[in-house]
């Protein structure tokens, strides 16, 4: 009796009607007065819950006199108490204010181990796309984990070349000066993109430490989508297209880059 007083109560009824919902399920249909002395409580609180109830729809009353009371089938109780939970939630899920979030930061990483095991458990979370963009001297490293990921229905995109900065027209092209070149093109540039919402980009060298950096901001996302995007259009072309792409702007796109340098 006492789990079940319990449990009504959590449903959230008070320990009044839930006494009241109890006697009148076990003995039947009962008037107030017989309830409010079987239960030894006082006429006027008892009548009071006994109307509450009855207006909820818990609890049938008869036109007799004196008014009989008795309580719905444990099912039907059970039903309406279902279908006001499953209004009240969906009334919440709508009304609730919605928690502003703050702007997708920057995550800085340092060294092989830390890349590899933030790469490793985003590629296992990783849902239907991985794109990769990478030279063939790091294709390596990431093998095994994009076996895993490929096994399970991920599809794959690769960009993979080289490494040789001679044959990328965008290698030695900067608004920088001549003092600040080196620094900006030590190591060998990679980046993934994991569902289309998840990126990590960075370099590695022979000299120096690996560095990457992890965010999910939509603009990143969208400029890494994008220079894909131009490499596979570009490969294409130049597929297609090369030897008057060559005699027209030269092998490296020099006359047009020329413009601009």
């Amino acid at each position: 009796m006492d789990q079940l007083l319990q449990h009504l109560r959590s449903l959230g009824f008070t320990e009044m009607e839930s006494k009241i919902m109890v006697h009148l399920s076990k003995e039947g249909a009962s008037s107030g007065y017989e309830v409010s002395k079987r239960l030894g409580a006082s006429r006027s609180n008892v009548y009071a819950v006994l109307q509450r109830l009855h207006a909820r729809g818990i609890l049938c009353c008869s036109d007799s006199e004196p008014a009989k009371y008795t309580m719905l089938p444990a099912e039907e109780f059970a039903h309406i108490i279902s279908n006001h939970v499953q209004e009240s939630l969906g009334y919440v899920v709508q009304a609730m204010p919605k928690q502003k979030t703050g702007s997708p930061g920057f995550i800085t990483l340092q060294g092989d181990r830390q890349i590899m095991e933030i790469l490793a458990k985003e590629m296992a979370r990783a849902e239907y796309e991985i794109i990769i963009d990478l030279c063939s001297e790091e294709a390596s490293l990431f093998h095994d984990v994009l076996k895993d990921a490929e096994e399970r229905g991920v599809r794959l995109l690769w960009s993979c070349d080289a490494g040789n900065a001679e044959n990328n027209p965008f290698f030695g092209w900067h608004p920088f000066t001549d003092q600040e070149t080196p620094s900006l093109f030590e190591g060998r540039t990679f980046s993934f993109i994991i569902d289309r919402k998840w990126s990590l980009l960075g370099s590695r060298g022979d000299e120096i430490e690996p560095i990457g950096l992890v965010t999910e901001h939509p603009v990143m996302i969208r400029l890494l989508l994008g220079y894909f995007a131009q490499e596979l259009i570009m490969y294409e072309l130049e597929q297609d297209l090369g030897p008057e792409i060559q005699s027209r702007y030269g092998p490296h796109y020099e006359q047009i880059w020329n413009k601009y340098r």
